[in-house]
């Protein structure tokens, strides 16, 4: 009998959900979020051949506690702080919560308020950064003692082969479990295959639209939309053999279809829609899926990205770093198919997802790895270690940082990071009162009976406030004079002694001294304070310099990146 599942609880506070209070999952994505943190070993997992191999969790000896707060219709706040108090209740070592929405204020957060109650009692939350990019201002999940955690790639993709009658090949992205039964279907355009109704908002056969496709036309055929991804069901209960659908943006999700059905380019569609146009009789095959190799990681364009609006907080750079979560083979359940679609048998153990929710437990597992070798540890120093060991990600764009933070996840690494960044309670509360909160709103977070008074702490120093393992500001939207300074410690973790050196890499325009620019450490726990100083100015049109400091012992590379952003927002 297994013992990976120690607990399962289900929470409707409110008594909204009555057919769906029980723990079991039935939409397949804590089933897929869990396994990927805590997962044991399973050979030959695939979604009907697709991503086949070994499938195992990043700490794969761990065991599971799930909470349940979600259901079809959304995540309420009291089933989410409710399910916090059980969790710290029950001693849970560490926590993944991939969920998330609008970025609010820490008191109207009940992640947030959930997770500082967490980072309490030593224990790390790790949030998805949300799935609304790639435009800015669009990240979730931003208070500091929270991990927040943005979506990468890995090195695969699912390429879905389409075949024209002509020899033409195009490459779409899907994961099209179905194999074709003959060489070639006939093909008809979401136009060609019109009912005959007049064209509107409402009525529209180019994007095979529920209701304006005739069922004739459409049957035995492989049927060409421009645009509407979600029309497969549509097809299919036509009849249809097939289904391509147009995409304006990047090809980089692999969804299930309710038959053989890929996206494809734009600029594909369009070779598509002439051959169509110029062929007495246009014909078609859409092959399965299959893995090809590629280059990462990139960060997912579905990603949020930050900074956090003004309003919420200033000068913490979100998100803290990338971790896989597109196109992730993990446990799925049989409760419901795997497009969870009417009328789709397809039932299995394993599916491909992508979003946040699941790069947010890939960084859970990799903070559980860390807190296995040093579980005296408090949430900051862990964090600060996956921090300061990932490897910065390459953009052809200027704001990599507000896509992937400190970049992707390196857990060998993080187990011996050299030195943290660490922080206390204390610590986030004088940060809290450096941000505008005060006594009344400090104690409603904090919880219980004592009062804590700003004027009983030392003020915060330093633009941001906080000793973190990233630096950043942001400039007023006509600002263009840079001048900050950060003051941050850092604590030794290794035994022996060391002598870190600070080098820095920065663009034109930005001139950057660490005072002191070398640190010298005798014993393990020692701490040592240094300050970055940090002045410049922006050209016109530019909104973000980025920078990068490391301290180095010919041993350990401890990275931070800084980057100076220039708001589009009023910054109040």
């Amino acid at each position: 009998m297994s013992r990976k599942i120690i607990g399962a609880k289900a929470y409707d506070l409110e008594h909204i959900y009555p057919d769906e209070d029980s723990p079991l999952d039935y939409e397949g994505h804590g089933s897929h979020t869990s396994s990927t943190i805590a997962g044991t070993a399973v050979t030959n997992a695939s979604l009907y051949g697709l991503g086949k191999g070994t499938a195992r969790g990043g700490v794969p000896g761990a065991r599971i506690a799930m909470y349940k707060v979600c259901y079809s219709i959304g995540c309420n706040d009291v089933n989410i702080l409710a399910a916090f108090d059980d969790a710290l209740a029950d001693g849970v070592d560490l926590l993944s919560i991939s969920l998330g929405g609008y970025s609010r204020e820490f008191l109207s957060d009940s992640i947030a308020i959930g997770s500082f109650h967490a980072m309490k009692k030593g224990i790390l939350t790790s949030c998805a950064a949300g799935n609304d990019g790639p435009n800015l201002y669009t990240i979730t999940n931003v208070a500091p003692w929270i991990f927040t955690v943005a979506a990468s790639s890995i090195d695969r993709k699912f390429s879905t082969k389409i075949r024209l009658g002509n020899g033409f090949e195009i490459s779409g992205i899907s994961a099209n479990t179905f194999a074709p039964r003959k060489q070639m279907y006939p093909l008809i355009s979401g136009d060609l295959a019109s009912t005959g109704g007049e064209e509107s908002i409402y009525y529209n056969a180019s994007a095979c639209k529920d209701g304006t496709l005739d069922k004739d036309k459409v049957k035995g055929k492989v049927v060409y939309c421009f645009g509407n991804l979600g029309q497969d069901g549509t097809i299919r209960d036509l009849g249809g053999a097939g289904a391509i659908f147009v995409t304006p943006g990047p090809l980089q999700v692999a969804g299930a279809y309710l038959l053989p059905a890929s996206p494809v380019l734009t600029k594909d569609g369009r070779t598509i829609d002439q051959y169509i146009n110029s062929t007495k009789e246009p014909k078609a095959v859409i092959y399965k899926t299959r893995e090809i190799p590629m280059a990462a990681p990139h960060v997912a364009f579905f990603s949020s990205r930050g900074p956090p609006t003004p309003r919420v907080m200033r000068n913490i750079l979100k998100p803290d770093i990338s971790a896989p979560g597109l196109n992730i083979l993990a446990a799925y359940t049989k409760k419901v198919s795997i497009t969870d679609l009417e009328g789709d048998n397809r039932f299995a153990p394993f599916n491909i997802l992508s979003g946040t929710s699941m790069a947010c437990p890939h960084a859970a597992g990799a903070a559980a790895y860390v807190k296995s070798f040093h579980p005296e540890w408090s949430p900051a120093a862990i964090k600060s270690a996956l921090m300061t060991t990932a490897t910065p990600m390459k953009f052809k764009d200027v704001e990599a940082e507000l896509a992937s933070g400190s970049g992707q996840i390196n857990p060998t690494k993080a187990v011996h990071p050299g030195l943290v960044y660490d922080l206390s309670l204390s610590s986030y509360i004088r940060f809290l009162c450096k941000e505008g909160y005060n006594s009344t709103t400090i104690g409603m977070l904090m919880g219980g009976k004592k009062r804590y008074k700003c004027s009983d702490f030392k003020p915060a120093r330093g633009s941001d406030g906080l000793n973190y393992p990233s630096m950043h500001t942001q400039l007023t939207p006509r600002g263009s004079i840079i001048s900050a300074t950060f003051y941050r410690t850092v604590t030794h973790v290794e035994k022996g002694k060391s002598v870190y050196k600070a080098t820095v890499t920065s663009p034109r325009g930005l001139s950057i001294e660490v005072v002191p620019s070398t640190l010298e450490f005798t014993r393990l726990n020692q701490k040592q304070s240094f300050k970055v100083v940090v002045k410049g100015s922006m050209e016109n049109g530019t909104h973000t310099l980025s920078a990068l400091l490391q301290w180095d012992d010919t041993k350990h590379t401890v990275r931070s990146p800084i980057l100076i952003f220039r708001s589009y927002l009023p910054l109040f």
